[in-house]
């Protein structure tokens, strides 16, 4: 597989010698060819006549992802996505910004750096995501192009604020605006906006779009010139949706998690998407090059295409239908082998922000002020939820949850100072005792907690105010909680045992608690995304993510 031109083999002057079937992206072709690697750099590219061995194909890239969902830091998060074939991610960190602020920023900065990977972070546009919840920071204008005129800093994250866009809001324009005077890429997010509103969003600079979730949503915007990114995550799943426009638009798609929770990035990343597409009859070079080509092309990354003088950035298959992978190259250093990371783990320094204390019982009660209560619905592989009004199950006084019905307690509580929690209403959840909580909450990173009632509600959000962030699940006469100390959002662990614990709390929360959701942690986290329609539950109240406004949670009270 691999041959050595000098017995140096540390040396990034020794010449290696990689023979296989190229996948030819530029010239979309498969041939038998000789690969030369030198200082980490592509040296040459030589056609053969035939050649044993693997397939040579450029490495995949997440075209969007949020490194913090994964609960690793960028240097463990390396570790785990190098095994499946994935070179590079375009990783917008604002969730740790809506905690930290710039600090954040140059944290997952310097924290990738200390990883053989290629991480290429976003200036973040929406810290705080609204004007409506309680963030940790905030990110103005000014510090947004300061961000942007570093190197290490790539592209505007995703503009979450459409209204403000649409509105024409200062602040909004004065990003936009700085990132168009540093002609770095903008990307978008604009769930179900279309027609005059869209192409006005999209006019402003904003190049792809992410929050796709139906076929006629993703095609209209695709005939915009928009560059739509197929997600598939552990929550947000619209790959099924999508999948269908990639033969059409080949040169305007690219695939992405966004969120991806420890367990599923142990079973896979990138490589998956690009199976499941050549499963679903997609021709292989439309599958890699929205894999592989356009992030690169888009973002102006620095990671090779398998052309002479290329970054040495590439991956050893064996087939090009699973993308089995055998081998991950970055910068012409062997990263991963035959299902092992070659990464070693740093240790991470922690940061946080964490300001609350612990709460009771009785600041999760809510005092029926009418019959009839507007209820959340959380859908299983959407961010995006539904809700509908019930009838309220009124105790002493109080209404509480109904499990028989689905319907739970939700409650976000501030975690950067002591406030009175919000409470609502939720189903989707299927919790048949007990609650679970977290402090990984989209996007501002309160905590979240849903349950069948006050006192294990409580007590799992006590569990992660302990800890100073993390996720908790009570019930069944078990406690079980993952700390996350750095920002409250990811661990400084290491990322396979990360993955092991978590595994064992989901397992936990579907097979003991009851849960139906196929990821109820990450689902948890997407219900405070206030941008997100349709009615979702912040800080301070319960928000109509439609209308954009608070909607209060009895309906005739």
């Amino acid at each position: 597989m691999e041959k050595l031109f000098s017995q140096e083999r540390s040396n990034l002057s020794a010449m290696k010698i990689f023979q296989g079937q190229l996948a030819d992206l530029h010239t979309r072709e498969i041939y038998p060819a000789e690969i030369r690697v030198q200082y980490g750099r592509i040296a040459a590219v030589r056609r053969l006549e035939k050649a044993e061995g693997p397939f040579i194909m450029p490495g995949f890239v997440d075209a969007h992802v949020h490194i913090e969902s994964s609960m690793l830091v960028p240097s463990e998060f390396a570790r785990l996505a190098v095994v499946h074939g994935t070179v590079a991610t375009v990783s917008d960190p604002h969730e740790i910004a809506n905690v930290l602020g710039v600090e954040g920023v140059r944290y997952m900065i310097e924290n990738g750096k200390r990883a053989p990977f290629k991480f290429n972070f976003g200036a973040p546009s929406c810290v705080p995501a609204t004007a409506f919840e309680t963030a940790g920071a905030a990110i103005d204008a000014g510090a947004v192009e300061a961000l942007l005129q570093m190197p290490e800093v790539r592209y505007l994250a995703e503009m979450m604020n459409y209204p403000g866009v649409l509105h024409e809001n200062p602040e909004v324009m004065a990003k936009l605006a700085a990132a168009r005077k540093l002609g770095k890429p903008i990307d978008g997010h604009a769930p179900g906006l279309r027609g005059e509103d869209a192409r006005r969003y999209f006019e402003a600079g904003i190049s792809t779009d992410h929050e796709c979730f139906t076929y006629e949503e993703g095609l209209e915007k695709l005939e915009m010139g928009v560059r739509v990114i197929i997600r598939e995550g552990s929550a947000a799943r619209n790959f099924d949706a999508l999948i269908g426009l990639l033969p059409r638009f080949p040169g305007q798609m690219m695939f992405c998690s966004d969120d991806k929770h420890p367990d599923g990035l142990v079973l896979g990343h990138i490589n998956q998407l690009a199976a499941r597409a050549r499963a679903a009859g997609c021709g292989l070079f439309d599958v890699l090059r929205a894999a592989c080509l356009n992030p690169v092309e888009h973002y102006g990354l620095d990671v090779g295409l398998l052309r002479p003088g290329d970054p040495a950035d590439f991956i050893l298959v064996e087939n090009l239908e699973d993308f089995s992978v055998k081998a991950t190259y970055i910068d012409g250093a062997l990263v991963a082998e035959n299902g092992q990371s070659r990464i070693e783990s740093v240790e991470a320094r922690v940061v946080n922000n964490f300001h609350t204390s612990p709460k009771r019982p009785e600041d999760f009660r809510i005092p029926g002020r009418g019959r009839r209560v507007q209820v959340i619905r959380a859908l299983d592989g959407e961010i995006v939820t539904e809700s509908f009004v019930a009838d309220a199950r009124l105790e002493n006084g109080q209404a509480v949850a109904d499990p028989s019905r689905d319907i739970l307690k939700m409650a976000v509580v501030n975690r950067y100072e002591d406030a009175p929690p919000a409470l609502g209403f939720i189903s989707g959840f299927g919790l048949e005792e007990g609650a679970i909580a977290s402090c990984v909450g989209h996007d501002s990173h309160n905590i979240i907690a849903v349950g069948t009632d006050e006192q294990v509600i409580c007590r799992a959000v006590n569990l992660v105010i302990a800890q100073e962030g993390g996720i908790s699940a009570v019930g069944k006469g078990q406690e079980q909680s993952l700390p996350l100390p750095v920002a409250g959002i990811m661990s400084n662990a290491e990322g396979y045992a990360v993955a092991r614990a978590y595994s064992t709390m989901d397992a936990f929360v579907k097979e003991g608690l009851g849960s139906r959701l196929s990821a109820p942690f990450m689902a948890l986290s997407f219900m405070a995304l206030l941008v997100i329609p349709s009615l979702k539950l912040g800080d301070k109240g319960l928000f109509d993510g439609s209308a954009f406004r608070f909607t209060p949670l009895f309906v005739d009270g």
